[in-house]
């Protein structure tokens, strides 16, 4: 299996600016291979620009521009080609499918943060000073750059990426790993139900509080941005006002990230299968379509968009879809199952008679079955109905 590590670096102010120069770089030959592929299409003969056309034009590329292309990595520029690539299939792919298309964008130099290295070795050397008690890693044109590593890695080193984030550089590996020894088995089962007012509820009757990190920083995040608002353009005080910005941002994801990561590792660790619902948190933050009226062309009847905006920001404040990828791959490393199971009627339905009907949740938080008279917290009846249908999937999974 891969596990991916990400570590602080220390870089010197001079390697600072060569880590810079190296994403302008690669920036610009992501911006150029997209005007080549958009010219070429532009063109009436409709000629159409693949990865391996580009690439092959990399090395005259080099030749001609020693001082910019030809300093960096040979592989690390074919990674971006790469990527370049992957956007305009996932473009096609939408079309296809009859989604908003999302055509590929050029990147602004601050848009641009990430360089690949897909083999360790090949234009960069991670732990390339081992006589060295300080953890070092190499990248070809910018030299040693110090690494704080906060914990070991284990397994062989594969790919190699440099991130910058504010005024921060990173290194993010991906190390293949035989398979993990399982935690010991408990014997537990859950399942859990995703919410607003709860972070989440399971079938034990336990509640997860929601933090809302970002409702907390609202304050802090606008009183930020109407500073950068009144800022001139292009001045310094402007730049240290939406550098103040980025940071209370990634303040709050790396909260919601520490938060997602403790909460899936006490379910992992305290139970051996983990039911939860397969959510489709894409469809349900999606804008409600306008209502035209049809008395008067050309206005439109209320459609309740703000209640949607206001309920589409605290599903992205929860961050639901990052506490399950994490769940799922905490379960992959321990040993547990995890399954999504639909979610149509979880909290409608009565976990003592399987009554369905509406009426049954009278309220946000309140069940009460209109058959047999059972009560319980809303949340919950959801949780238990999750884990009931998770069960019966993995009994009629093949083994």
């Amino acid at each position: 299996m891969m596990r991916a590590y990400k570590f602080l670096m220390r870089p010197t102010v001079g390697q600072t600016i060569a880590l810079g120069e190296m994403l302008r770089d690669h920036c610009s030959l992501y911006n150029g291979a997209l005007q080549e592929r958009r010219d070429a299409y532009r063109h009436v003969s409709k000629t159409s620009i693949k990865y391996g056309m580009q690439s092959a034009q990399l090395k005259e590329i080099r030749v001609h521009d020693p001082e910019r292309q030809g300093r960096w990595s040979f592989s690390s520029q074919q990674a971006t080609l790469r990527r370049l690539g992957k956007a305009f299939a996932a473009f096609f792919r939408r079309v296809k499918a009859g989604e908003t298309p999302g055509y590929p964008r050029f990147r602004g130099v601050n848009w641009f943060d990430t360089v690949d290295f897909p083999k360790d070795g090949d234009g960069c050397r991670w732990d390339s000073t081992p006589h060295d008690p300080v953890t070092r890693v190499r990248f070809q044109g910018v030299g040693h750059v110090k690494v704080n590593q906060h914990r070991p890695v284990v397994g062989k080193v594969k790919t190699v990426s440099v991130k910058r984030e504010g005024k921060r550089w990173y290194v993010i590996l991906t190390a293949e790993q035989t398979a993990p020894k399982p935690l010991p088995a408990t014997g537990s089962v859950v399942g859990i139900d995703m919410g607003i007012a709860n972070f989440l509820a399971d079938s034990g009757g336990e509640f997860i509080e929601n933090p809302r990190h970002g409702r907390k920083a609202a304050a802090k995040l606008e009183a930020a941005q109407q500073a950068v608002a009144r800022c001139k353009r292009r001045s310094n005080r402007r730049k240290k006002a939406v550098q103040k910005v980025a940071d209370l941002h990634r303040k709050v994801r790396r909260q919601r990230l520490d938060h997602a990561h403790k909460t899936a590792w006490g379910l992992v660790r305290e139970h051996d299968f983990i039911a939860h619902e397969d959510l489709k948190i894409r469809n349900m933050v999606k804008a409600p379509a306008p209502r035209p009226d049809p008395d008067r062309p050309g206005s439109f009847l209320p459609n309740r968009a703000a209640v949607k905006a206001g309920l589409n920001h605290s599903i992205s404040d929860a961050g639901w879809g990052v506490f399950l990828t994490i769940l799922h791959a905490k379960a992959e490393s321990a040993g547990r199952d995890v399954i999504a199971v639909d979610p149509r009627n979880t909290s409608r339905t009565c976990p003592e008679c399987g009554h369905v009907a509406a009426e049954n949740r009278p309220t946000q938080e309140k069940f009460h079955c209109v058959s047999c008279d059972h009560s319980a917290h809303a949340d919950t009846v959801g949780a238990l109905n999750v884990l009931r249908a998770g069960l019966v999937r993995r009994e009629a999974a093949p083994a």
